[in-house]
């Protein structure tokens, strides 16, 4: 518990500050839409190709050394972009820091992961993948929530978002510091925590071992992916996992410009702040209980019962935003505020039970002798699916408009049933009891 919550919070934040706060934060600084899809939608390569790298991060220093590493270049980038932003070329000075955050940010991942399971022993690792889930769920209220109202008060004091954004990174700098300084006093050193090719005895600044590492982590490595295309069904599997967020891919990218675009422009003019309050509270706080819900339908059901229903479900409730685009409640209108929030926790909630459906399909189609290694190919198509289609939505929408942009995300929601019905699942997969997930 000393180490646990702070480390996947600080898994979480950086993923949130280039996902999220970037897309806010342009906005605010009078991106158009076309250019912050796009932009933005370049940010998920590291996520996308973390698989090529990450057998290099066994075999270069210690998992604790990677995590550390990465806390303070996660800082000082923060900072970086606070520094950016007062300066004419901000744009391509704040993406090119972004892009290093969120390589840092994917190099993190890899390493605090294998650091959670090197550290701990089987149980413990059971007994705090609650606690680990629910402080990166913590981090995403924090970065979507807390972050984003902060940033939309400091606008307000300072009548100028390009400082009160430099300030509010600074904040993260400054966290992200700390927590760097933390991890590097707190964290355990385990026996285990070794480059790979290591033996007992061996140190890290002891070579001989490094040239064996890496030619013996190469050749497993390609042999990963060769077994991978080997698998059964793999192109149906690859195709589901691309699409099956199509919908989702291209509306996320859109929640946060339609909430804060104004009304004569076809959003619904909330505030920074406000903003904040819907997407980033209210929004996540109904994924977090359409993901639980989804399990709990899981393991009483199994998965192959739950797959329509939850395709259903992640799609359906994108209506919301056709509603909301047509009707344009007036923020100003505190009932109307609380009908927003409804409709989003709506979409977010559908979202949460659908998403649950597809990360247990990767953990199915992953099984077998590499499942780790396979697992985190399946993640790396996952973030192409969401990558591609959501770099685009920005043209799509400024030539649809809001209300013609969501009825096109309706109609996408039919590729997400179309590759629902290709795959086959085992129907004791995932039931209580029945060796399931």
């Amino acid at each position: 518990m000393a180490w646990i919550p702070t480390l996947y919070v600080a898994e979480g934040l950086p993923y949130v500050a280039v996902n999220t706060l970037s897309v806010i934060m342009y906005k605010n600084l009078g991106m158009s839409n076309t250019d912050i899809a796009f932009y933005t939608g370049w940010l998920y390569l590291p996520w996308v190709i973390k698989p090529f790298w990450s057998p290099f991060v066994d075999i270069i220093r210690t998992k604790r050394w990677w995590t550390v590493t990465t806390q303070f270049i996660i800082g000082a980038a923060f900072a970086a972009i606070a520094l950016t932003l007062p300066l004419d070329s901000y744009v391509v000075m704040s993406l090119a820091v972004f892009w290093l955050i969120g390589f840092a940010s994917a190099t993190h991942d890899i390493a605090a992961d294998g650091y959670y399971m090197l550290a701990l022993d089987s149980s413990d690792q059971s007994l705090y993948v609650g606690i680990r889930s629910a402080f990166y769920r913590l981090a995403t209220i924090i970065g979507q929530g807390g972050v984003v109202m902060a940033a939309g008060w400091m606008e307000t004091a300072f009548g100028n978002v390009p400082r009160a954004w430099a300030v509010t990174f600074l904040i993260l700098s400054a966290l992200f510091f700390a927590v760097a300084v933390y991890h590097s006093r707190i964290l355990p050193r385990p026996a285990a925590d070794r480059p790979s090719g290591t033996v007992p005895g061996t140190t890290e600044k002891d070579g001989s071992y490094t040239k064996h590492g890496a030619s013996r982590i190469l050749r497993e490595f390609i042999g990963t992916f060769g077994s991978f295309f080997r698998k059964k069904d793999v192109w149906i599997a690859v195709t589901f996992i691309l699409l099956y967020r199509f919908p989702e891919a291209q509306l996320v990218k859109m929640i946060n410009p339609f909430l804060l675009d104004p009304a004569s422009e076809g959003g619904l003019g909330l505030s920074t702040a406000q903003v904040g309050l819907v997407y980033g509270t209210i929004g996540i706080i109904g994924l977090t209980l359409g993901g639980i819900l989804g399990g709990v339908l899981v393991s009483r059901y199994g998965l192959k019962r739950c797959l329509w229903p939850m395709a259903l479900a992640l799609t359906l409730p994108c209506g919301v935003f056709c509603w909301m685009s047509m009707a344009q409640p007036d923020p100003a209108s505190a009932l109307n505020l609380i009908l927003i929030n409804a409709c989003v926790f709506i979409e977010q909630f559908g979202y949460g039970v659908g998403f649950t459906s597809f990360m247990l399909y990767m953990m199915y189609f992953a099984e077998g002798p590499s499942k780790t290694s396979h697992y985190a190919i399946c993640t790396a198509f996952m973030a192409l699916g969401m990558m591609i289609p959501g770099m685009f939505a920005g043209a799509l929408q400024e030539w649809m408009g809001y209300t013609g942009f969501f009825w096109w995300i309706m109609g996408c929601c039919l590729v997400t049933l179309a590759v629902t019905a290709l795959i086959k699942v085992d129907p004791s997969f995932g039931l209580k009891g029945n060796g399931g997930q």
